[in-house]
């Protein structure tokens, strides 16, 4: 059997990412264009467009593709797309850019060059609508709904030629992985049922858990983390890489599973989140993308099991990536182990509900960790992070207090 294909009518990967003299002939033209500043966000989907993470994207997309994305999950040809992937900018600079004019795509963050883009329409979008059917809501305590009312009011669509990978590379070396890189690897060791296990946390018992589970049942699992923006108060990529090193080093079986990162921002979408977590682990040659409790979520604005319910609502055969749909996983004392709903028949008394945020919560704030809710390796990890925190917190309000 070989690895799923990629997303798409084409059903191979479509890196737009240049590279050799090609590269350095369009970085040499790009000084010479208008420039338009990038956020965070588009950055990301620019490298993920880059990479082939986002097979079969061209660049970014026009207002029929933005509409049908948000309302039946395609774009204008007909690919299965669950969240519009656009760029916008103000009104003023959109006026001064015409219809198949190229321009130069700078991050307004680093000052990089990202891509070049050659513009085939300008439009305005309601974004009070997208953000109702991306996020279910249009509350602007979500951090998603923030970004999105946040942005430009006009939006440019066009291909891109994408320049850089950003800083991924090099501040992960070993972590930060293409699609082709993971195919490869996958194929090396001939593997073809291959799961997806997403990350924003460090890797707690239930984490853990949900892929052993899937260990059981495939060729190995893919412990795929986002590199890329987070909200505040979650914790960094390089803490959350040494603390995964850690708990495969001493709780996994050798080669069972690989760890790698993507370079995307959370948008904190739930249901629909889960759906291109799927669709572009299917790039990266995942047959089958984990989805537990909350996946993607963000409060309380979504169900815990939504992000499984939606795989149900999309047409037939819109992705080969299929969701491994685990119940709420937890440690019970009465079992001895870890269990879920399915297979631990006793009360809640008995349970210790895990999750990253209360793990975070409860670090954050110096409190101890109950047994069997991190293994000791990790939260020595964790623990060694915080204590670092509140270290410069307590130098910062010394100067102050000295100033003062």
């Amino acid at each position: 059997m070989a690895l799923v294909r990629p997303h798409g009518k084409q059903k191979k990967l479509m890196p737009l990412l240049l590279t050799g003299e090609e590269l350095k002939e369009e970085k040499k033209k790009a000084k010479t264009l208008t420039e338009v500043r990038v956020s965070s966000r588009e950055s990301a989907d620019l490298i993920m467009m880059g990479i082939g993470g986002f097979t079969p994207l061209k660049g970014f997309m026009r207002h029929d593709d933005w509409q049908g994305v948000c309302d039946k999950f395609t774009m204008a040809d007909g690919t299965f797309w669950p969240i519009p992937i656009t760029l916008s900018t103000t009104e003023g600079q959109a006026d001064s850019i015409k219809k198949n004019q190229e321009i130069s795509l700078i991050d307004e963050e680093t000052g990089e060059l990202m891509a070049t883009m050659k513009v085939s329409e300008k439009y305005k979008i309601d974004k009070a609508h997208e953000c109702q059917q991306v996020f279910k809501t249009t509350d602007m305590e979500h951090p998603g709904v923030t970004k999105v009312m946040g942005q430009g009011d006009i939006n440019l669509a066009g291909s891109v030629k994408v320049l850089t990978e950003g800083m991924f590379p090099k501040q992960y070396p070993g972590v930060y992985k293409t699609p082709a890189e993971t195919r490869k690897i996958f194929e090396e060791k001939g593997w073809n049922k291959v799961a997806a296990l997403q990350l924003r946390n460090p890797m707690h018992r239930s984490h853990e858990y949900l892929a052993k589970i899937a260990i059981e049942t495939c060729d190995g699992v893919l412990i795929h983390q986002l590199l890329g923006k987070l909200k505040a108060g979650d914790i960094p990529a390089e803490v959350r890489v040494k603390a995964i090193d850690t708990l495969v080093e001493h709780y996994f079986v050798k080669d069972t599973c690989i760890q790698a990162g993507y370079p995307l921002d959370m948008r904190y979408a739930g249901p629909r989140e889960a759906l291109l977590h799927a669709l572009f682990r299917q790039n990266y040659g995942c047959s089958h993308m984990i989805i537990g409790r909350d996946h993607a979520g963000v409060g309380e604005y979504y169900g815990p099991f939504d992000a499984q319910k939606i795989f149900n609502e999309i047409p037939e055969g819109a992705l080969e990536t299929q969701p491994l749909k685990i119940d709420w996983t937890f440690y019970c004392f009465k079992c001895d182990g870890m269990a879920s709903m399915r297979t631990c028949p006793h009360g809640k008394e008995d349970r210790l509900i895990l999750s990253g945020t209360k793990l975070r919560k409860m670090l954050s704030e110096g409190e101890d960790v109950p047994d069997h809710f991190s293994r000791p390796e990790v939260l020595k990890i964790l623990q060694a992070y915080y204590q670092g925190l509140t270290e410069k917190v307590e130098i910062k309000t010394h100067k102050y207090a000295e100033g003062g």
